[in-house]
């Protein structure tokens, strides 16, 4: 058997694969799909990352390189609130990994995509922000607020829609004082501000500016903050844009 004048065997020639067959299964992965990964202590879930680049050597041991995603209990911050059951984190962390430890094939949804699902699968995800491991920072760092908590949108919970709501527009039922049965019943919703209005229109009084005190969430692994990015006017358009394109609104039906 040939050796280097070090006794070491020669590095062996690598080359590109398009896909690879999962053991089992027989599901094909190829460069770009989303995958799950058997993790090293069997009690804890599947780790889920992005194939960036599928590889064999002259023995045909496959190799994979791969893009992590995070779980918001795996970040330095730790889960929050209104982090949902299915949310990951598309992290900066690379890795290469035997192809044996894929298990599945999984999809990472946009945030925007995950909320038009009429069904949830075990094989869906979603992303909404970019992590960066060593510091524990996110992009974007902020993001809009709703509700009187004034917490960012969790798609795995249950809001009521405002129907003349000039400020948050969604609210969590128990913020306004119902269960998430009553709500399930509901057919119309004004929440208390807007009826506060809609009574001081009626005896002459002007209803509430347009330029609403439109507020943020920004990250940090250790703080949050609420602040006003630009002019409240322009905070308002850019909310209300967002609730029209981002957040499939609830039906209450």
């Amino acid at each position: 058997m040939a050796k280097t004048r070090h006794g070491l065997m020669p590095k062996l020639p690598k080359r590109n694969l398009d896909s690879y067959t999962i053991r089992g299964t027989g599901k094909v992965v190829r460069a770009g799909d989303c995958v799950l990964m058997r993790p090293s202590d069997t009690g804890k879930p599947p780790y889920v990352a992005c194939v960036e680049k599928i590889e064999s050597d002259s023995r045909n041991n496959v190799k994979v390189r791969v893009r992590w995603y995070y779980r918001p209990e795996e970040s330095i911050g730790g889960r929050r609130q209104f982090h949902g059951s299915k949310e990951l984190f598309l992290s900066d962390h690379y890795d290469i990994q035997s192809a044996n430890t894929i298990e599945g094939k999984c999809i990472v949804h946009s945030f925007k995509d995950y909320t038009k699902l009429e069904n949830v699968g075990a094989e869906d995800y979603f992303c909404r922000f970019e992590y960066k491991a060593a510091t524990g920072a996110f992009i974007p760092d902020r993001v809009a607020v709703y509700c009187k908590c004034e917490m960012p949108y969790n798609p795995d919970d249950l809001m009521v829609q405002c129907e003349g709501c000039k400020d948050w527009y969604l609210y969590h039922p128990a913020c306004v004082g119902m269960t998430i049965e009553e709500a399930k019943l509901l057919d119309h919703f004004v929440c208390s501000e807007c009826s506060h209005d809609v009574k001081h229109a009626e005896n002459g009084f002007s209803s509430s500016s347009p330029e609403a005190d439109i507020k943020s969430y920004r990250f940090t692994w250790g703080w949050s903050q609420h602040r006003l990015d630009g002019s409240p006017y322009a905070a308002l358009l850019q909310l209300r844009n967002l609730l029209q394109n981002l957040v499939c609104p609830v039906d209450v039906t």
